[in-house]
Protein backbone atom coordinates (compact mmCIF):
# COMPACT_ATOMS: atom_id res chain seq x y z
CA UNK A 1 0.00 0.00 0.00
CA UNK A 2 1.42 3.63 -0.58
CA UNK A 3 1.31 6.13 1.43
CA UNK A 4 0.22 9.39 1.08
CA UNK A 5 3.73 11.03 0.82
CA UNK A 6 4.42 14.64 -0.71
CA UNK A 7 5.48 13.20 -3.33
CA UNK A 8 2.19 11.19 -4.10
CA UNK A 9 -0.04 13.81 -3.59
CA UNK A 10 -1.35 15.66 -6.27
CA UNK A 11 0.51 18.14 -8.00
CA UNK A 12 -1.02 21.40 -7.30
CA UNK A 13 -0.74 21.08 -3.86
CA UNK A 14 2.71 20.22 -3.35
CA UNK A 15 3.48 23.26 -6.17
CA UNK A 16 1.15 25.35 -3.78
CA UNK A 17 3.63 24.22 -0.63
CA UNK A 18 0.52 22.71 1.02
CA UNK A 19 1.29 19.84 3.95
CA UNK A 20 -0.47 17.02 5.22
CA UNK A 21 -1.67 19.37 7.74
CA UNK A 22 -3.31 21.81 5.80
CA UNK A 23 -5.35 19.17 3.91
CA UNK A 24 -8.51 18.35 5.23
CA UNK A 25 -8.98 15.07 6.78
CA UNK A 26 -11.88 14.24 4.71
CA UNK A 27 -9.62 14.85 1.14
CA UNK A 28 -6.74 13.17 2.70
CA UNK A 29 -8.55 9.76 3.43
CA UNK A 30 -10.35 10.11 -0.02
CA UNK A 31 -6.98 10.97 -1.98
CA UNK A 32 -5.54 7.97 -0.03
CA UNK A 33 -8.16 5.49 -0.98
CA UNK A 34 -7.74 7.09 -4.88
CA UNK A 35 -4.37 6.16 -4.91
CA UNK A 36 -4.85 2.46 -3.80
CA UNK A 37 -7.76 1.98 -6.41
CA UNK A 38 -6.01 3.95 -9.21
CA UNK A 39 -2.67 4.42 -10.78
CA UNK A 40 -2.08 7.91 -10.15
CA UNK A 41 -4.18 11.46 -10.00
CA UNK A 42 -3.60 12.02 -13.61
CA UNK A 43 -4.80 8.08 -14.95
CA UNK A 44 -8.45 9.15 -13.12
CA UNK A 45 -10.69 9.88 -15.94
CA UNK A 46 -13.58 8.99 -15.07
CA UNK A 47 -14.79 6.05 -17.75
CA UNK A 48 -18.16 6.04 -19.94
CA UNK A 49 -20.41 3.11 -18.72
CA UNK A 50 -23.41 3.46 -21.33
CA UNK A 51 -24.08 4.86 -24.17
CA UNK A 52 -27.21 7.21 -25.01
CA UNK A 53 -29.42 4.39 -25.48
CA UNK A 54 -28.67 2.32 -22.76
CA UNK A 55 -28.45 4.94 -20.72
CA UNK A 56 -32.05 6.24 -21.64
CA UNK A 57 -33.22 2.29 -20.90
CA UNK A 58 -31.50 2.16 -17.38
CA UNK A 59 -32.65 5.09 -16.27
CA UNK A 60 -36.47 5.17 -17.34
CA UNK A 61 -36.42 1.99 -14.67
CA UNK A 62 -34.36 3.51 -12.20
CA UNK A 63 -36.18 4.79 -8.70
CA UNK A 64 -34.75 7.98 -9.34
CA UNK A 65 -36.53 8.90 -12.63
CA UNK A 66 -39.50 9.19 -10.16
CA UNK A 67 -37.94 12.31 -8.23
CA UNK A 68 -36.85 14.03 -11.30
CA UNK A 69 -39.46 16.49 -11.67
CA UNK A 70 -38.68 17.58 -7.88
CA UNK A 71 -35.04 17.87 -8.80
CA UNK A 72 -35.83 19.85 -12.00
CA UNK A 73 -37.84 22.45 -9.84
CA UNK A 74 -35.68 22.61 -7.19
CA UNK A 75 -31.80 22.68 -8.58
CA UNK A 76 -32.12 22.66 -12.18
CA UNK A 77 -34.63 25.68 -13.24
CA UNK A 78 -32.65 28.12 -11.58
CA UNK A 79 -29.07 26.87 -11.97
CA UNK A 80 -30.06 27.95 -16.05
CA UNK A 81 -26.62 30.75 -17.16
CA UNK A 82 -25.57 30.49 -13.73
CA UNK A 83 -22.66 28.40 -14.91
CA UNK A 84 -23.40 25.43 -12.70
CA UNK A 85 -24.17 21.66 -13.12
CA UNK A 86 -26.46 19.62 -11.53
CA UNK A 87 -26.08 16.02 -11.48
CA UNK A 88 -27.86 13.12 -10.22
CA UNK A 89 -26.33 9.74 -10.27
CA UNK A 90 -27.29 6.23 -8.96
CA UNK A 91 -25.69 3.87 -5.66
CA UNK A 92 -22.49 3.70 -7.66
CA UNK A 93 -21.23 6.66 -8.56
CA UNK A 94 -22.47 6.50 -12.36
CA UNK A 95 -23.96 10.09 -13.72
CA UNK A 96 -27.98 9.54 -15.04
CA UNK A 97 -28.31 13.43 -15.37
CA UNK A 98 -26.56 16.01 -16.04
CA UNK A 99 -28.54 19.45 -16.43
CA UNK A 100 -27.93 23.23 -16.32
CA UNK A 101 -26.33 25.85 -17.94
CA UNK A 102 -25.29 24.63 -21.86
CA UNK A 103 -21.77 26.42 -21.48
CA UNK A 104 -21.02 24.73 -18.30
CA UNK A 105 -22.55 20.89 -19.65
CA UNK A 106 -20.01 21.37 -22.72
CA UNK A 107 -17.05 22.21 -20.36
CA UNK A 108 -18.17 19.26 -17.92
CA UNK A 109 -17.87 16.91 -21.24
CA UNK A 110 -14.13 17.87 -21.36
CA UNK A 111 -13.72 15.68 -18.11
CA UNK A 112 -16.61 13.01 -18.60
CA UNK A 113 -18.48 15.20 -16.46
CA UNK A 114 -21.63 13.62 -18.31
CA UNK A 115 -24.48 11.48 -18.63
CA UNK A 116 -23.69 7.56 -18.57
CA UNK A 117 -20.02 8.58 -16.95
CA UNK A 118 -18.43 6.79 -13.64
CA UNK A 119 -17.68 9.24 -10.79
CA UNK A 120 -17.21 6.65 -8.07
CA UNK A 121 -14.26 6.97 -6.10
CA UNK A 122 -12.89 3.80 -7.82
CA UNK A 123 -13.27 5.28 -11.29
CA UNK A 124 -12.51 8.82 -10.91
CA UNK A 125 -10.86 9.28 -7.48
CA UNK A 126 -12.02 12.15 -5.33
CA UNK A 127 -15.00 14.00 -6.03
CA UNK A 128 -18.05 15.44 -4.42
CA UNK A 129 -20.54 12.63 -5.62
CA UNK A 130 -17.83 9.74 -5.52
CA UNK A 131 -16.90 10.73 -1.92
CA UNK A 132 -20.32 11.60 -0.36
CA UNK A 133 -21.36 7.92 -1.59
CA UNK A 134 -18.69 6.54 0.39
CA UNK A 135 -19.06 8.69 3.64
CA UNK A 136 -23.02 8.43 3.57
CA UNK A 137 -22.99 11.82 4.15
CA UNK A 138 -23.26 15.64 2.20
CA UNK A 139 -19.84 16.43 0.84
CA UNK A 140 -17.98 19.71 -0.46
CA UNK A 141 -15.02 19.63 -2.70
CA UNK A 142 -13.36 22.54 -3.56
CA UNK A 143 -11.08 22.95 -6.99
CA UNK A 144 -7.73 21.27 -6.04
CA UNK A 145 -9.33 18.99 -3.62
CA UNK A 146 -9.78 17.11 -6.18
CA UNK A 147 -7.77 13.56 -7.04
CA UNK A 148 -7.29 14.14 -10.78
CA UNK A 149 -5.42 17.40 -11.75
CA UNK A 150 -7.91 18.07 -14.62
CA UNK A 151 -10.85 18.46 -12.18
CA UNK A 152 -8.92 21.09 -10.23
CA UNK A 153 -10.76 24.33 -11.76
CA UNK A 154 -14.11 22.86 -10.56
CA UNK A 155 -15.94 22.70 -7.46
CA UNK A 156 -18.61 20.06 -6.41
CA UNK A 157 -21.12 19.61 -3.44
CA UNK A 158 -23.17 16.12 -3.46
CA UNK A 159 -26.08 14.42 -0.87
CA UNK A 160 -26.84 11.18 -1.05
CA UNK A 161 -30.47 10.21 -1.25
CA UNK A 162 -31.99 7.46 0.60
CA UNK A 163 -34.99 5.11 0.12
CA UNK A 164 -37.45 6.17 2.51
CA UNK A 165 -38.35 2.70 3.18
CA UNK A 166 -35.20 0.22 3.35
CA UNK A 167 -32.92 2.98 4.50
CA UNK A 168 -30.24 1.89 1.83
CA UNK A 169 -28.54 5.04 -0.79
CA UNK A 170 -30.24 5.17 -4.03
CA UNK A 171 -28.36 7.67 -5.48
CA UNK A 172 -26.71 11.48 -5.18
CA UNK A 173 -27.49 14.63 -6.20
CA UNK A 174 -24.89 17.50 -6.94
CA UNK A 175 -23.91 20.78 -7.67
CA UNK A 176 -20.94 21.53 -9.80
CA UNK A 177 -19.08 24.07 -11.30
CA UNK A 178 -17.28 27.18 -10.00
CA UNK A 179 -16.53 28.17 -6.50
CA UNK A 180 -20.46 28.85 -6.35
CA UNK A 181 -20.97 25.05 -6.21
CA UNK A 182 -19.61 24.98 -2.74
CA UNK A 183 -20.65 28.57 -1.17
CA UNK A 184 -22.38 28.43 2.07
CA UNK A 185 -25.81 27.94 1.31
CA UNK A 186 -25.16 25.30 -1.35
CA UNK A 187 -24.86 22.37 0.49
CA UNK A 188 -28.23 23.20 2.80
CA UNK A 189 -29.56 23.88 -0.62
CA UNK A 190 -28.89 20.72 -1.92
CA UNK A 191 -30.13 18.50 1.45
CA UNK A 192 -33.29 20.32 1.19
CA UNK A 193 -33.86 19.30 -2.08
CA UNK A 194 -32.97 15.77 -1.29
CA UNK A 195 -35.46 15.98 1.72
CA UNK A 196 -37.90 17.40 -0.91
CA UNK A 197 -37.07 14.15 -3.15
CA UNK A 198 -37.63 11.63 -0.83
CA UNK A 199 -40.35 13.13 0.78
CA UNK A 200 -41.91 13.19 -2.80
CA UNK A 201 -40.95 9.45 -3.26
CA UNK A 202 -42.35 8.48 -0.22
CA UNK A 203 -45.93 9.97 -1.41
CA UNK A 204 -45.93 8.06 -4.21
CA UNK A 205 -45.94 5.46 -2.75
CA UNK A 206 -48.32 5.74 -0.19
CA UNK A 207 -50.75 6.25 -3.05
CA UNK A 208 -49.43 3.39 -4.65
CA UNK A 209 -50.02 1.40 -1.69
CA UNK A 210 -53.91 2.98 -1.27
CA UNK A 211 -54.22 2.26 -5.24
CA UNK A 212 -53.15 -1.24 -5.06
CA UNK A 213 -56.25 -2.91 -3.89
CA UNK A 214 -58.14 -0.99 -6.49
CA UNK A 215 -56.91 -2.42 -9.19
CA UNK A 216 -56.71 -5.84 -10.50
CA UNK A 217 -55.04 -5.22 -14.14
CA UNK A 218 -53.30 -2.35 -15.98
CA UNK A 219 -56.51 -1.80 -17.98
CA UNK A 220 -58.64 -0.82 -15.00
CA UNK A 221 -55.74 1.16 -13.82
CA UNK A 222 -55.86 3.20 -16.73
CA UNK A 223 -59.98 3.50 -16.51
CA UNK A 224 -60.07 4.53 -13.13
CA UNK A 225 -57.27 7.37 -13.60
CA UNK A 226 -54.48 6.39 -11.86
CA UNK A 227 -51.19 8.51 -12.52
CA UNK A 228 -49.10 6.26 -15.48
CA UNK A 229 -46.06 6.13 -12.98
CA UNK A 230 -47.97 3.59 -10.91
CA UNK A 231 -48.18 1.02 -13.98
CA UNK A 232 -44.32 0.81 -13.26
CA UNK A 233 -42.31 -0.12 -10.10
CA UNK A 234 -40.79 3.02 -8.51
CA UNK A 235 -37.51 1.14 -7.09
CA UNK A 236 -35.97 -1.75 -7.11
CA UNK A 237 -37.18 -4.90 -4.55
CA UNK A 238 -35.35 -6.15 -2.14
CA UNK A 239 -34.79 -8.30 0.86
CA UNK A 240 -33.24 -7.25 4.19
CA UNK A 241 -31.94 -9.59 6.35
CA UNK A 242 -29.08 -8.30 7.89
CA UNK A 243 -28.92 -7.59 11.26
CA UNK A 244 -32.49 -9.31 11.68
CA UNK A 245 -33.62 -12.23 12.56
CA UNK A 246 -36.90 -12.43 10.27
CA UNK A 247 -36.34 -10.71 6.79
CA UNK A 248 -38.10 -7.65 5.20
CA UNK A 249 -39.30 -7.67 1.73
CA UNK A 250 -39.84 -4.78 -0.03
CA UNK A 251 -42.69 -5.09 -2.82
CA UNK A 252 -44.01 -2.50 -4.78
CA UNK A 253 -44.00 0.68 -1.61
CA UNK A 254 -44.74 -2.07 1.17
CA UNK A 255 -42.99 -3.53 3.72
CA UNK A 256 -43.34 -7.48 4.46
CA UNK A 257 -41.80 -8.85 7.45
CA UNK A 258 -41.13 -12.46 6.34
CA UNK A 259 -40.90 -16.07 8.93
CA UNK A 260 -37.43 -17.05 9.32
CA UNK A 261 -38.19 -20.14 6.82
CA UNK A 262 -39.43 -17.86 4.35
CA UNK A 263 -36.76 -15.36 4.74
CA UNK A 264 -34.24 -18.77 4.31
CA UNK A 265 -35.98 -19.72 1.30
CA UNK A 266 -36.60 -16.45 -0.46
CA UNK A 267 -33.23 -15.10 0.13
CA UNK A 268 -31.32 -18.50 -2.11
CA UNK A 269 -33.60 -18.33 -4.97
CA UNK A 270 -32.54 -14.59 -4.75
CA UNK A 271 -28.68 -14.87 -4.54
CA UNK A 272 -29.11 -18.15 -7.36
CA UNK A 273 -31.29 -16.64 -10.00
CA UNK A 274 -30.82 -19.31 -12.09
CA UNK A 275 -32.97 -21.65 -10.44
CA UNK A 276 -32.26 -24.19 -7.72
CA UNK A 277 -34.05 -27.72 -7.23
CA UNK A 278 -36.07 -28.84 -4.76
CA UNK A 279 -33.19 -30.97 -3.51
CA UNK A 280 -30.98 -28.11 -4.20
CA UNK A 281 -32.94 -25.90 -1.98
CA UNK A 282 -34.01 -28.43 0.65
CA UNK A 283 -29.67 -28.80 1.50
CA UNK A 284 -29.54 -25.02 1.66
CA UNK A 285 -32.35 -24.24 4.06
CA UNK A 286 -33.03 -27.75 5.84
CA UNK A 287 -30.64 -30.36 8.08
CA UNK A 288 -29.31 -33.11 6.13
CA UNK A 289 -31.88 -35.94 5.70
CA UNK A 290 -35.03 -34.08 5.44
CA UNK A 291 -37.09 -34.97 3.42
CA UNK A 292 -38.07 -33.17 0.15
CA UNK A 293 -42.06 -32.96 1.27
CA UNK A 294 -40.97 -30.24 4.02
CA UNK A 295 -39.49 -28.03 1.32
CA UNK A 296 -42.31 -28.31 -1.22
CA UNK A 297 -45.25 -27.72 1.40
CA UNK A 298 -42.73 -24.72 2.47
CA UNK A 299 -43.09 -23.49 -1.10
CA UNK A 300 -46.69 -23.75 -1.65
CA UNK A 301 -47.21 -21.61 1.67
CA UNK A 302 -44.74 -19.01 -0.06
CA UNK A 303 -46.42 -18.89 -3.03
CA UNK A 304 -49.55 -18.51 -0.97
CA UNK A 305 -48.22 -16.00 0.71
CA UNK A 306 -46.30 -13.78 -2.34
CA UNK A 307 -49.41 -14.03 -4.38
CA UNK A 308 -50.93 -11.97 -2.13
CA UNK A 309 -48.43 -9.13 -1.48
CA UNK A 310 -46.24 -9.92 -4.32
CA UNK A 311 -48.02 -12.01 -7.30
CA UNK A 312 -45.29 -10.80 -9.88
CA UNK A 313 -42.06 -12.45 -7.34
CA UNK A 314 -44.20 -15.63 -7.35
CA UNK A 315 -41.86 -18.53 -7.91
CA UNK A 316 -41.64 -21.08 -10.95
CA UNK A 317 -41.09 -24.79 -10.77
CA UNK A 318 -38.72 -27.37 -11.84
CA UNK A 319 -36.98 -25.41 -11.03
CA UNK A 320 -37.42 -23.02 -8.22
CA UNK A 321 -36.77 -19.45 -9.40
CA UNK A 322 -37.85 -16.13 -9.06
CA UNK A 323 -39.25 -14.00 -12.11
CA UNK A 324 -37.27 -11.07 -11.79
CA UNK A 325 -34.60 -10.14 -9.77
CA UNK A 326 -34.90 -9.51 -5.85
CA UNK A 327 -31.85 -7.40 -4.26
CA UNK A 328 -30.63 -8.68 -0.87
CA UNK A 329 -28.89 -6.67 1.24
CA UNK A 330 -26.36 -8.92 1.98
CA UNK A 331 -25.38 -9.56 -1.73
CA UNK A 332 -25.12 -5.79 -1.96
CA UNK A 333 -22.12 -5.97 0.62
CA UNK A 334 -20.41 -8.89 -0.87
CA UNK A 335 -20.48 -7.12 -4.26
CA UNK A 336 -19.11 -3.70 -2.82
CA UNK A 337 -16.27 -5.62 -1.29
CA UNK A 338 -15.63 -7.67 -4.58
CA UNK A 339 -15.27 -4.26 -5.58
CA UNK A 340 -12.97 -2.87 -2.99
CA UNK A 341 -15.26 -0.19 -1.81
CA UNK A 342 -15.11 -1.72 1.84
CA UNK A 343 -17.02 1.26 2.81
CA UNK A 344 -20.12 1.12 0.99
CA UNK A 345 -20.47 -2.20 2.12
CA UNK A 346 -20.24 -1.21 5.54
CA UNK A 347 -22.57 1.50 5.48
CA UNK A 348 -25.27 -1.38 4.45
CA UNK A 349 -24.00 -3.52 6.79
CA UNK A 350 -26.92 -3.77 9.29
CA UNK A 351 -25.10 -6.99 11.57
CA UNK A 352 -24.83 -10.77 10.99
CA UNK A 353 -26.92 -12.58 8.40
CA UNK A 354 -29.91 -13.88 10.67
CA UNK A 355 -28.57 -14.34 13.32
CA UNK A 356 -30.49 -17.20 15.06
CA UNK A 357 -30.71 -19.01 11.74
CA UNK A 358 -29.56 -22.54 11.49
CA UNK A 359 -30.01 -23.36 7.63
CA UNK A 360 -26.55 -24.31 6.26
CA UNK A 361 -26.35 -22.16 3.23
CA UNK A 362 -27.28 -18.80 5.68
CA UNK A 363 -24.58 -20.13 8.30
CA UNK A 364 -22.50 -19.98 5.21
CA UNK A 365 -23.52 -16.56 3.81
CA UNK A 366 -23.57 -15.46 7.55
CA UNK A 367 -19.52 -16.15 8.12
CA UNK A 368 -18.71 -15.00 4.93
CA UNK A 369 -19.75 -11.71 4.69
CA UNK A 370 -19.04 -11.03 8.39
CA UNK A 371 -14.95 -12.31 7.77
CA UNK A 372 -14.93 -10.46 4.33
CA UNK A 373 -16.05 -7.28 5.83
CA UNK A 374 -13.72 -7.84 9.11
CA UNK A 375 -10.49 -8.08 7.03
CA UNK A 376 -11.10 -5.55 4.41
CA UNK A 377 -12.18 -3.03 7.69
CA UNK A 378 -9.43 -3.59 9.49
CA UNK A 379 -6.85 -3.59 6.42
CA UNK A 380 -8.35 0.31 5.55
CA UNK A 381 -5.71 1.27 7.91
CA UNK A 382 -8.34 5.06 8.65
CA UNK A 383 -9.21 5.06 12.19
CA UNK A 384 -12.97 6.39 11.56
CA UNK A 385 -13.71 2.97 9.55
CA UNK A 386 -12.37 1.16 12.40
CA UNK A 387 -14.23 2.94 14.95
CA UNK A 388 -17.67 2.75 12.89
CA UNK A 389 -17.21 -0.91 12.25
CA UNK A 390 -16.48 -1.50 16.39
CA UNK A 391 -20.19 -0.41 16.66
CA UNK A 392 -21.31 -3.31 15.50
CA UNK A 393 -22.51 -6.41 18.24
CA UNK A 394 -19.95 -8.77 16.88
CA UNK A 395 -17.28 -6.59 16.94
CA UNK A 396 -18.14 -5.79 20.66
CA UNK A 397 -15.71 -9.13 22.19
CA UNK A 398 -12.90 -8.51 18.80
CA UNK A 399 -9.86 -7.51 20.83
CA UNK A 400 -7.42 -7.24 17.36
CA UNK A 401 -10.62 -4.89 15.91
CA UNK A 402 -10.55 -2.63 19.17
CA UNK A 403 -6.39 -2.48 19.66
CA UNK A 404 -5.98 -2.05 15.82
CA UNK A 405 -8.19 1.13 16.44
CA UNK A 406 -5.78 2.13 19.08
CA UNK A 407 -2.68 1.79 17.07
CA UNK A 408 -5.14 4.25 14.52
CA UNK A 409 -5.72 6.78 16.84
CA UNK A 410 -3.22 9.66 17.44
CA UNK A 411 -1.55 10.24 20.69
CA UNK A 412 -3.44 13.06 22.00
CA UNK A 413 -6.98 11.76 20.55
CA UNK A 414 -10.01 11.88 23.66
CA UNK A 415 -11.14 8.38 22.03
CA UNK A 416 -8.43 6.40 22.82
CA UNK A 417 -9.44 6.56 27.10
CA UNK A 418 -13.07 4.39 25.64
CA UNK A 419 -10.62 2.30 23.32
CA UNK A 420 -8.74 1.45 26.24
CA UNK A 421 -11.34 1.03 28.66
CA UNK A 422 -12.61 -1.43 26.76
CA UNK A 423 -10.02 -3.66 25.94
CA UNK A 424 -9.60 -3.70 30.28
CA UNK A 425 -13.03 -4.68 30.52
CA UNK A 426 -11.81 -7.60 27.60
CA UNK A 427 -8.92 -8.97 29.06
CA UNK A 428 -9.93 -8.77 32.27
Amino acid sequence: MRGLGESLLPSPQRQAGHGRDQVRALVRDSWQRSLEALPSPEGASPPVVWESRELEDFRRNHPLAAIMPVIQHLLVAPSHDTGLLVAVGDEHGRLLWVEGDSAARRNGERINFAQGADWSELAAGTSAPGTALVLGRGVQIRGEEHFNPAVHSWSCTAVPLHDPDSGGILGIVDITGGIDAVGANTLSLVQATVAAAEAQLRIQRLELRAAEPRRGTAGRTAAAGAPPSFAKPLYRDSLQILGRDQGVLHLAGQALTLSERHTEILAMLALHPAGLTAEELSDMVYPVGTSLTSIRAEMVRLRKLLRRHGPSLVPESRPYRLPRTLVVDAGQVLSYLDRGAHRLALNIYKGAVLPRSEAPAVEELRTRTGLLLREAILGDASPDVVLAYLQLPEAADDAEAWHCALRLLPPRSPRRAALVAHLESLEA
